[in-house]
């Protein structure tokens, strides 16, 4: 063993040879550049697109950042609404009198709005009719349900706008970014037919640049669907909500008709 290790201690290790070295050098620097060729520049591809593509790309950016904004508006307005729907019912059901949750509800410049509202309307047509001469208590009852049948309809109508924008990008932006897809790929073939030899290299160009289109459509679509079917719930359960509240309201109204 001791002769193999000086053997190795003594022996030099020569340099790679210098044509060997600019070689290797060369191979990496035409990696880099092929990546460099190779690599995705969106930028670029919406510039060089044809007019229609690019006008199909505007209108998918344009749906897009309108859908993101009514998806952020609409998120604050049902999350108030819980939060309100949660704030009265815990009033509601703490044994206070109904007169002064009505006199809170009615005050100077106070903006009620859901559940709140719906209680509102319903107390004040029961007693409306309670002070009218020959209205019997099933005028009574009836007059306060319509009242918040009307009130809900109307907060749920206001919790449920521009969530049929949502459902319109969702389902019409893959289409509109087809039809540009398909505008490009047709302009790209129409460009082959003054040329003697056609090759991928040609062609792969203008076919990309159309595909950016169904990419923007998918991308406009997908958050706008999912934004719709979230929502489109959460208004479901505070419907529900509105609605039990209303029917345990008449009871409580009926209970007072029959003690009177």
């Amino acid at each position: 063993m001791t002769p193999l290790l000086t053997a190795l201690q003594a022996a030099t290790v020569e340099a790679l040879p210098e044509d060997a070295a600019n070689a290797a050098g060369q191979a990496a620097q035409a990696l880099t550049t092929a990546a460099d060729n190779n690599s995705l520049n969106l930028l670029q591809l919406v510039l060089h697109a044809s007019i229609p593509v690019q006008l199909v790309m505007l209108l998918l950016l344009l749906g897009s950042i309108a859908s993101w904004v009514i998806i952020f508006r609409k998120k604050r307005v049902l999350d108030r609404a819980a939060r309100e729907a949660d704030n009265f019912e815990e009033r509601f059901w703490s044994g206070a009198e109904l007169s002064k949750l009505y006199a809170a509800s009615t005050e100077r410049n106070r903006d009620i709005s859901g559940m709140e509202a719906i209680f509102e309307a319903g107390f004040r047509e029961f007693g409306r009719l309670r002070q009218r001469r020959g209205a019997d208590s099933r005028m009574q009852l009836e007059g306060a349900q319509r009242a918040m049948r009307a009130t809900g309809s109307r907060e749920i109508d206001g919790l449920e706008h521009n969530l049929e924008f949502l459902a319109n990008v969702g389902s019409i932006s893959p289409y509109v970014g087809l039809f540009g897809t398909v505008w490009g790929i047709m302009i790209s073939f129409q460009g082959l037919a003054n040329m003697k030899e056609a090759t991928i290299a040609t062609v792969a160009p203008g076919i990309s640049e159309a595909l950016v289109a169904t990419a923007m459509g998918l991308f406009a679509a997908i958050p706008a669907v999912w934004a719709y079917n979230r929502f489109a719930t959460k208004v479901e359960r505070i419907a529900v909500r509105y609605d039990a509240f209303s029917e345990e309201f008449s009871s409580i109204l009926q209970r007072q008709v029959d003690d009177a």
